[in-house]
């Protein structure tokens, strides 16, 4: 095997999670969790799933859709679930999931699709890079 190829890894090895309360410095004034933050979020969470993935620095290269299916609001739990859906010689596409919680009752919200309410859906798009921002040509295995 060629020394610039990685070894292949399941999707579990590189799935990412991260939760956090949402305070009032992240919402707006009808006290709803900023959509700018939860784009933040879902880069940092899409990057950690990446770079776990690939043993490597990430960088986003876009962002193909943020769906807002519901509100997230002041003083519930916001949770982000990332894991690697395609992978591509200089590039891997990360798939993120934003759910949310009722921190007092564990209420879920719920959507037509399933029992768990999907805050948002988005599809990351990250390359590898170096430790000096330039893309790198390593590949990746699935």
């Amino acid at each position: 095997m060629d020394e610039w190829r990685v070894k292949g890894k399941p999707v579990s090895a590189s799935a990412s999670e991260m939760a956090e309360v949402v305070l009032p410095a992240q919402t707006n004034v009808l006290g709803k969790l900023l959509g700018g933050h939860v784009m933040h979020m879902v880069d940092i969470v899409a990057a950690m799933a990446a770079s776990r993935h690939a043993n490597s620095y990430m960088v986003t290269a876009s962002v193909d859709y943020i769906d807002f299916r519901n509100p997230v609001n002041l003083g519930e739990i916001v949770m982000l679930k990332a894991q690697v859906n395609r992978v591509f010689t200089t590039s891997l596409e990360v798939g993120v999931e934003v759910f949310s919680e009722n921190l007092l009752t564990g209420e879920r919200k719920q959507t037509r699709k399933s029992t768990t309410t999907r805050t948002n859906q988005n599809v990351v798009i990250l390359s590898l890079s170096d430790k000096d921002g330039r893309r790198t040509s390593t590949q990746v295995s699935a």
